[in-house]
């Protein structure tokens, strides 16, 4: 059985489309089943694997997910962080979890799409010649 439904990855891809539709930042989600080293590092290398470091302005943001061991993370490109508040990412991760510990990992992550859009629209507005750098599909991986 797959992670998540057709509906389910459209509603998440919907609501990637729409917090991109305000910013030139980009926000991709990661997904694999297992996490086998620490959860920072995991997303830190996924981060560089989808090309999130290639974006224009460095504005890209990543939610990562180890969905059997139940870890993940928030982590934004250098262009993001140094203009968000110190305790976003870990703010939208708390927003985020109260989600999944109730059993609802869409809406957890939704949560986390649209908190980081509303930051993201703040200090990169979009722009008309803005283009959509990195795909909005869920990343599926091959953790171990």
């Amino acid at each position: 059985m797959a992670l998540f439904t057709e509906d389910e990855q459209l509603q998440i891809r919907k609501a990637i489309e729409a917090a991109e539709g305000s910013t030139s930042g980009e926000i991709r989600i990661c997904v694999e089943k297992t996490c086998s080293e620490d959860v920072l590092d995991r997303a830190a290398n996924y981060f560089a694997k989808l090309d999130m470091n290639k974006t224009a302005l460095r504005n890209g943001v990543l939610i990562y997910l180890a969905t059997n061991d139940r870890k993940f993370a928030v982590i934004g490109d250098a262009g993001i962080n140094r203009l968000v508040p110190a305790d976003f990412w870990e703010s939208t991760k708390e927003a985020m979890l109260s989600h999944f510990k109730s059993g609802n990992l869409v809406e957890g992550i939704i949560t986390g799409i649209s908190r980081t859009g509303e930051q993201l629209k703040a200090y990169f507005p979009y722009q008309d010649s803005d283009k959509n750098e990195l795909s909005d599909d869920i990343s599926f991986m091959e953790g171990n």
